[in-house]
């Protein structure tokens, strides 16, 4: 919201010398953002005087008509002045720039030579001057004294604040709410620009109208007038208004309307009378229907779009923007104004979906005054008729369908509880009526809220008014005491924990948005049937292509890792530690809970089932080369072993030890289902690693044989206590196994069968060889480990380390049928 001070004074008698800090304090301690306080004065630098026009030399053989100008601006001598405008005479007081001066956007006035004279300076227009629109000519005093300071007289003397306004307060975008809201900080008098006498609505109105959704629009009123002059310009105070509060002024009707928009907060429409068929329908829109905008945009309409419409179909988007077919035009003569109440819901969904996010659209969905439009009518054609004359038709319509407001409870001691400042019941009485609000009872008080105010709906909504009235600054600021002892959980070690062993070994962490496009899941290869498809559906997602929350963290990592390769990168290991969201077990949402008690556990359990889940993932992807080439030797690439490798690092980094995991045959989308690996920790699947489906790869446009894993970390056991294991001085025995078995006997199964018949002996087993060959047999494959074993109080004899080995290879043939290879 953007407004000049003097305007302000119109409705609120601030103090004369309030400076620029005192302002921003008070707007600021009132909840308001302030964006900017600008002295109009400073916008313009160096001399601006008036100046009397003492003669005028026409001067030919140029393009376009210029005159060289003597000028009078309180100096020994007359300035010299060149200029092109043609809307004054000799004997005429002008506005002068000097030269050394500076106009609004950086423009530097000088002495110059142009059309083959000197010029002196700049005799100045509005639209220069940044105070209108207006190029047509310069700006003609009616009073003045040669050499006197041109700021006051033009009004660039104001000050132009600047604020952000939060969405539940919509009043305050308004001067009537600015102003308002001014007179508590500096308990100013106050002036409402809606106290004024409006006409009723009348039996006979002046135009057929019909509402047929009253939840869109619960009233709309509208007045006629007739015979206005469609050349009847702005007037300057007006158009001066309108550019310090950023809008640029367009014909008088129309800056009517946007002029007591910002007045009253009550956005309005001017439709011509003449060029509306029949009578007025307020109506969803049809399925297919069309209309083309003031911004010259054909939009095809949603059934969930307010239009007004006339015989001819849709002539505005309501609330948001007109049409073309009935705008005012140049040779409007009879127009029909509108005022009327929307549904801010409504409003603020049409503007998003079409794109539309006007001034009036803003104040919409914050919410207006519905009490306005009566009174901004006759405001509108008070001010039409005073600068455009015409006949105003006595008839009022007025269709009110609104409700009456109920009253909110509140404890009067709940300011108290809640701030933690006292607050007697007498002050919160009187704080509260202060913004207009009808309190009576005494416990609870029974408060009805001004109709300006449609976000005061509960009790806390009141205690929030009491602590901003009462002053922000008022509330001590006292930091809550820290418990001794406490630090991150036990989760939050161990994520950081994996986190730093996959930066240790290469890897890169990324941060990703959880949104998801709703064909993503295809393009991954879910089936029809996979939960991760139930995807949690935002309902006011930051986009509507992505209206999905993950329920998987490689969806939007491979994006990523996409994003990068596009980048010129090849050689990448990325990973992400983050939530995923699975849905609920209810679809229907809990009671909502107060805030003016403490939750109890029925309303946790009931918000727990409708919440969606959110345990802690991590994922990896890698392509190109994970050792790089150079003039040691050729590089290697990464293929599915890492991907294993990079699930083994990290449940190591957990506290997960090695014979706690089990690596078996796997098939999930989206991997290959010959090289997909189901990583177990204590028998139980928490994680998939692998490469990816060729067919995935090609529907995200990844490198050939990228690799991938993802792991449930919210799944994985709490590490138990490690007991500290005494390091034997005795030295090892090595011994290699190569077994043949079948090809489909799982590796991960081979080693527990060696663990398991090798007894106590035994150190560690790891797979260090696989051979395929048909000299094998068909079907048929070795798998090599490495079996260690050792004593802790005595040196292995060959003989014990031979019986530990047969007994292991004994368990694996029992088991799978393997033979010792070379046997």
């Amino acid at each position: 919201m953007k407004t000049s001070l003097s305007w302000l004074r119109d409705y609120v008698s601030l103090p004369a010398g309030l400076s620029a800090e005192e302002l921003d304090n008070a707007l600021t301690n009132l909840g308001m953002e302030v964006e900017s306080i600008v002295d109009q004065a400073a916008t313009v630098k160096g001399d601006l005087v008036v100046g009397r026009v003492l003669t005028i030399e026409e001067l030919t053989g140029f393009k376009k008509p210029i005159r060289f100008c003597t000028v009078d601006v309180g100096k020994d001598a007359p300035q010299e002045i060149v200029c092109g405008a043609r809307n004054f005479a000799e004997g005429d007081l002008v506005v002068v720039i000097l030269p050394g001066g500076e106009l609004p956007g950086g423009f530097q006035i000088g002495a110059r030579k142009t059309y083959g004279r000197n010029s002196n300076g700049m005799i100045c227009s509005a639209a220069e001057l940044g105070l209108s629109g207006d190029h047509s000519g310069i700006i003609v005093l009616p009073s003045g004294t040669p050499g006197e300071d041109a700021r006051p007289i033009v009004g660039l003397d104001d000050v132009v604040v600047e604020v952000e306004i939060t969405p539940d307060r919509g009043y305050e975008m308004s001067l009537r709410g600015l102003a308002r809201e001014l007179s508590y900080a500096f308990d100013a008098a106050y002036t409402d620009p809606a106290q004024i006498d409006a006409p009723s609505g009348t039996t006979d109105v002046p135009f057929a109208v019909s509402v047929e959704d009253t939840v869109g629009c619960d009233r709309f009123s509208a007045r006629v007038v007739r015979g206005i002059d469609p050349n009847a310009p702005s007037p300057v105070w007006m158009q001066r208004r309108l550019v310090a509060a950023g809008i640029r002024a367009i014909s008088l009707p129309v800056d009517i309307t946007n002029y007591l928009m910002l007045e009253l907060g009550q956005p309005m429409h001017v439709f011509d009378l003449n060029r509306i068929s029949g009578g007025l329908v307020v109506r969803r829109s049809r399925s297919g229907e069309k209309l083309t905008t003031l911004d010259g945009v054909a939009r095809v309409l949603d059934a969930e779009d307010m239009v007004i419409c006339d015989d001819t179909g849709p002539i505005s988007l309501a609330a948001v923007m007109g049409g073309e077919t009935s705008e005012w035009q140049p040779d409007t003569v009879d127009v029909l104004l509108e005022a009327a109440h929307w549904d801010p819901i409504m409003v603020g969904r049409t503007a998003r979906r079409h794109k539309l996010f006007s001034e009036a659209a803003k104040r919409w969905e914050r919410g207006v005054d519905p009490s306005l439009t009566l009174v901004a009518l006759e405001r509108a054609v008070q001010i039409l008729t005073a600068h455009a004359g015409g006949t105003v038709d006595e008839r009022v319509l007025d269709l009110d369908h609104r409700g009456l407001p109920g009253p909110i409870l509140l404890d009067p001691a709940l300011p108290t509880q809640r701030i933690g400042v006292p607050y007697p019941a007498s002050d919160v009485v009187d704080l509260l009526s202060r913004i207009g609000c009808q309190v009576s009872g005494v416990n609870p008080l029974e408060v009805i809220a001004p109709s300006w105010r449609p976000d005061l709906v509960a009790g806390i909504d009141l205690v929030e008014e009491v602590a901003r009235l009462g002053g922000y600054n008022n509330i001590p600021s006292i930091l809550p005491p820290a418990r001794g002892g406490a630090g991150i959980t036990a989760a939050q070690r161990r994520r950081r924990s994996v986190g730093r062993a996959l930066a240790e070994n290469g890897y890169v962490e990324v941060w990703t948005y959880p949104f998801l496009s709703a064909g993503l899941a295809d393009a991954l290869g879910y089936a029809v049937d996979d939960p991760r498809r139930s995807a949690v559906r935002l309902t006011n997602p930051l986009s509507e292509e992505e209206p999905l929350l993950r329920t998987s963290l490689l969806a939007p990592l491979l994006g990523t890792l996409k994003r990068n390769l596009g980048r010129g990168l090849r050689d990448l290991a990325l990973y992400e530690i983050g939530t995923v969201f699975l849905p609920g077990r209810s679809s229907t949402p809990p009671p909502a809970m107060g805030v003016d008690r403490r939750p109890n556990d029925a309303d946790w359990a009931a918000a727990n089932m409708f919440v969606p889940a959110q345990p802690w993932h991590l994922a990896a992807v890698l392509t190109g080369e994970i050792a790089p080439s150079g003039w040691w030797g050729p590089g290697r690439t990464a293929t599915w072993a890492d991907a294993i490798e990079a699930a083994r690092i990290a449940l190591s980094a957990a506290g997960i030890t090695d014979s706690r995991i089990t690596v078996a045959a796997g098939e999930l989308a989206p991997w290959h289902p010959g090289r997909c690996a189901a990583i177990a920790v204590d028998g139980t699947v928490i994680g998939h690693a692998g490469e990816l489906h060729p067919a995935v790869v090609s529907a995200l446009e990844l490198p050939k044989r990228t690799v991938a894993m993802e792991l449930d970390l919210t799944a994985i056991p709490a590490a138990p206590v490690v007991q500290g294991i005494r390091i034997s001085t005795f030295p090892p025995a090595l011994i290699d196994v190569a077994l043949v078995l079948d090809v489909a006997v799982p590796a991960a199964e081979v080693e527990a069968a060696l663990a398991a018949g090798a007894g106590e002996l035994l150190e560690s087993v790891a797979l260090f060889d696989v051979y395929e060959s048909d000299q094998l047999g068909e079907g048929k494959r070795s798998l090599a480990y490495k079996l260690t074993f050792r004593a802790p109080d005595r040196t292995l004899t060959s003989e014990e380390a031979l019986a530990a080995r047969d007994a292991a290879v004994t368990a694996v043939a029992t088991r799978f049928g393997a033979t010792l290879r070379g046997a």
